[in-house]
């Protein structure tokens, strides 16, 4: 059984940077990072391969954020940076079984519980 755990989330202004990590789960996962806005769906954010060699993200977050894995630590990063108001939201790690990086929510098969991250402007 896979249990993620992120923390790293918390309230910053404009501009200002966090750095979320997950912890938890096996070296040969797929992992990524969505997030949910209130009333809003879940949406991808990033993700990485198994050995970390291959990276996506979305549009929104592109040239802002960095995915990145310590597998020996068992700890996936999202480093984000130039934080906006509309990238307030819940944050989750995901662990998928597929065999190349995917941004779809249903190919993932664990989830954590999610960490809030709140930026004011």
């Amino acid at each position: 059984q896979v249990q993620l755990v992120e923390s790293g989330g918390g309230l910053v202004q404009a501009g200002g940077s966090l750095r979320l990590s997950c912890v938890g789960f096996g070296r040969r996962y797929v992992m990524g990072w969505f997030r949910q806005a209130p009333g809003k769906e879940r949406d991808f954010v990033a993700g990485i391969s198994w050995a970390g060699g291959s990276t996506d993200y979305a549009d929104s977050v592109k040239g802002r954020v960095i995915i990145s894995r310590d597998n020996a630590k068992n700890t996936l990063y999202l480093q984000m940076n130039s934080l906006k108001p509309e990238d307030t939201a819940v944050y989750y790690c995901a662990a998928s079984s597929s065999t190349v990086v995917t941004s779809l929510g249903r190919e993932y098969d664990y989830w954590g519980q999610g960490t809030q991250v709140t930026v004011s402007s």
